[in-house]
């Protein structure tokens, strides 16, 4: 699960920054707020990646996907790779666990069998 979830984040990490970028032309934003946000959303995104598997890391997923769909209030383009990368994020979460548990699965059929290597089998 860890490594489809970390694709998924650093995905993101550089949409942020190019969603920054189209932010930057509203004049309605200063260049400061714009990139105090987006950094820490970037950073988050990195963040992330190293504690997904702990509790509540999938949690904390979420609430970024949210914050990603509501930055499209800002850049209106967001809203539709918001709920990309939230779609991105529920298959990364939900197939990422299927594969964890075929592997738990295989290494116990493995310990069972009595082989020490997968290819032995």
């Amino acid at each position: 699960m860890r490594t489809l979830c970390a694709s998924t984040l650093i995905g993101e990490f550089f949409v942020i920054g190019f969603a920054g970028l189209v932010a930057m032309k509203d004049p309605d934003l200063s260049m400061s707020t714009v990139w105090t946000v987006s950094g820490i959303a970037m950073f988050l995104c990195l963040a992330l990646c190293g504690v997904v598997t702990r509790p509540g890391g999938v949690a904390l997923g979420w609430a970024l996907q949210a914050a990603l769909v509501a930055s499209g209030f800002v850049v209106p383009s967001m809203f539709f790779l918001g709920l990309l990368f939230a779609a991105l994020w529920w298959a990364s979460v939900h197939y990422g666990k299927k594969i964890d548990e075929a592997k738990a699965r295989f290494a116990a059929q493995a310990v069972e069998s009595g082989s020490s290597t997968p290819d032995a089998a």
